[in-house]
């Protein structure tokens, strides 16, 4: 790895194919900061017919690793770790510009890819059957085998991690992969990827990056090549690409979106819940599926938990993250940011009442919270996927429980108390994929199960060992005897 940069070109005009970077049948288009509209750079966008080839020429690719030893896969891995961590800074730079995150969201991105990339390392070794009792005088198996190609669809919030953490355990355990990020970040989510691995070692054909629209997404579920689709996006997307699946008899995990609650029970120290709730809900802008879409505060804190909450959202810098210091960078584009304005307005109309933002200045949003609101008002019955947040309140847990139960949607829940037993029990009534005790909602490791339960999606599929191995793998039952078998006739 002699480059002195990874990223070191202005334009990339190709799609990544097992022939290299090729040009596109779909033609290129510019890649834009969202916080000065500048173009930074040029990608490649496919269309159906790079889909189609893409994924022949991974499955044919997909044999010969499969079949490739453990410790070679594993050492892939670990390079592709290895320079994750390397060009970490340079990387970094792509996720503020291109989708304007802040310096210290960037550098959780890269440092998780890499992590994902040591924890794939290691699954390539994993166990991967049991040995079945059997009735019969013969050796019976359960194995676990590579599917073939895993298509990935991610999106673009985190576009790195939400592409690596499934990209990384599908090459280990031997599948190719055909990933198409969202060509809002092509380049962070998805270029970099394509060229980490291609200094990694990875072999030719194992690898495609398609950036494109909703027509390279459902010629991928399409594709007879593809037999898994791991897919991290919203939940109308997410029906359509489980719907489409299901006619076509492959697997689709779906990661989905959320409306996730934060319960602070009157016993909470007051300003680390704040701190807690302003975190989880203006991170990267709200822009992030286990966002703190609801705050639920005891009554006895209300009030203050929300001037306070308040003081803090009217001093939070927005601005150009790639330019300043700020904690809030812009919104993603102006369909998301007309979206959040849309729902805070509808609120206000409904009854709710503004105690910090709802204003915004091109794509740069003020942090917002809302209060008065009851479980109908939008910018809380929906998820906002924007820096908002909605204070309700409770008089008594069973309330709490009931306000917290009132959503399609079961992905990431916090309860904020001294009684860790008592939040414990609370938790337990509560349908969520993700449950963290004196936490916040955002919260994400590499050795972790992710997903969320209803609308927020299948379940656990990504993170840990078994999660992986589940997600990526088909289970064949495999017997074998000393010699044949006489039969009756």
């Amino acid at each position: 790895m002699t480059a002195m940069t990874l990223l070191d070109a202005m334009t990339w005009q190709g799609t990544l194919h097992s022939d290299g970077w090729v040009e596109p049948a779909g033609g290129t288009a510019p890649v834009r900061s969202p916080a000065t509209g500048e173009e930074i750079a040029q990608v490649g966008v496919a269309n159906t017919e790079d889909v189609t080839r893409a994924c022949a020429r991974a499955a044919a690719a997909q044999r010969a690793w499969a079949a490739t030893g453990y410790a070679e896969r594993a050492a892939v891995l670990r390079r592709a770790g290895q320079l994750f961590e390397r060009h970490a800074a340079e990387i970094g730079d792509w996720i503020v510009r291109e989708g304007g995150s802040i310096p210290p969201k960037a550098g959780v991105e890269t440092d998780t890819a890499a992590q994902e990339c040591y924890e794939a390392a290691a699954l390539a070794s994993h166990p991967l059957g049991e040995i079945i009792p059997s009735a019969q005088p013969r050796l019976s198996l359960a194995r676990r085998l590579p599917v073939g190609v895993v298509g990935v669809i991610a999106p673009f919030n985190f576009p790195l991690i939400l592409a690596t953490r499934s990209v990384a355990p599908a090459l280990a355990l031997g599948n190719a992969v055909v990933l198409k990020p969202d060509p809002r970040t092509a380049v962070c989510g998805g270029i970099s990827i394509a060229r980490v691995f291609e200094e990694a070692g990875l072999p030719d054909g194992l690898l495609h990056v398609l950036p494109g629209g909703a027509e390279v997404g459902e010629a991928l579920v399409a594709d007879p090549n593809v037999r898994v689709i791991s897919f991290t996006g919203s939940t109308a997307a997410g029906r359509k690409v489980g719907e489409a699946a299901a006619r076509h008899l492959k697997r689709a995990h779906l990661e989905l979106g959320g409306n996730s609650a934060l319960i602070v029970l009157d016993d909470a120290d007051l300003d680390l819940a704040v701190s807690a709730g302003a975190w989880g809900s203006f991170l990267h802008q709200g822009q992030i599926c286990m966002t703190t879409g609801r705050h639920l505060v005891h009554e006895s804190l209300s009030e203050r938990y929300v001037e306070r909450l308040a003081e803090k959202a009217n001093h939070l810098p927005v601005g150009d993250p790639a330019k300043e210091q700020v904690a809030l960078g812009p919104i993603i584009d102006e369909h998301q940011r007309d979206k959040i304005h849309a729902l805070v307005t509808a609120s206000v109309d409904a009854g709710a009442r503004l105690a910090a933002g709802g204003t915004y200045e091109g794509l740069f949003y003020r942090p917002t919270v809302l209060t008065d609101v009851t479980p109908a008002t939008p910018a809380y019955a929906q998820e906002v996927f924007g820096p908002v947040a909605p204070v309700i309140t409770f008089t008594d847990q069973d309330e709490a429980v009931e306000l917290a139960r009132q959503t399609e949607y079961g992905l990431s829940l916090g309860i904020l108390s001294r009684d860790v037993m008592k939040a414990l029990a609370l938790a337990d009534r509560i349908p969520s994929g993700i449950v963290h005790i004196n936490d916040q909602t955002v919260s994400d490791e590499a050795v972790a199960p992710f997903g969320g339960v209803g609308a927020s999606g299948t379940g656990s599929r990504f993170g840990g060992s078994a999660a992986n191995v589940d997600a990526f793998t088909e289970t064949q039952w495999l017997t074998v005897r000393g010699t044949i078998t006489r039969y009756p006739f």
